[in-house]
């Protein structure tokens, strides 16, 4: 058996929500952005897939808030595995939560960068965006009691 098919055996026995849309994010680091997402959002990581270089990821799975988050390295070096990292501000990754000031203000003290401080929108919910040290630009809403 092959590493990749024991470790796609491994994944198949994860219980992780994977329904609906999952993000899965190429980043340089993907083993920092998983400690850095374990501290600014509680999430927990419940797969790891190391690369042959014994540093970079193939895969990681995160539990975040409820829903999964997938992340990776880039890696320019294998075209079969993907290309250059490239930043982008074309996509915000959501997180809808109870307590939006507790959950930004540990994303603040994990050391992300605030984009729009918290502030209460036109649709209800008071709502903030923040950068990570990754280059991913991260929104998070708290719905508002209804009148």
């Amino acid at each position: 058996m092959t590493t990749m098919e024991s470790a796609a055996g491994e994944l198949a026995a994860i219980d992780m929500p994977m329904k609906g849309v999952i993000p899965h994010l190429a980043v340089e680091g993907a083993s920092a952005a998983s400690e850095f997402y374990q501290k600014a959002f509680g999430a927990k990581e419940v797969f790891r897939l190391p690369a042959d270089d014994g540093v970079r990821l193939l895969h990681c799975a995160l539990l975040v808030n409820g829903g999964t988050l997938m992340i990776c390295d880039v890696f320019p070096d294998m075209p079969e595995h993907g290309a250059p990292f490239q930043p982008s501000s074309s996509y915000t990754t959501h997180l809808q939560v109870d307590d939006i000031d507790s959950w930004f203000q540990r994303a603040l003290d994990a050391g992300a960068e605030v984009v729009m401080p918290v502030d209460l929108m036109f649709w209800g919910d008071r709502y903030g965006i923040l950068r990570d040290p990754f280059g991913i630009q991260w929104s998070m809403g708290e719905p508002q009691p209804k009148a």
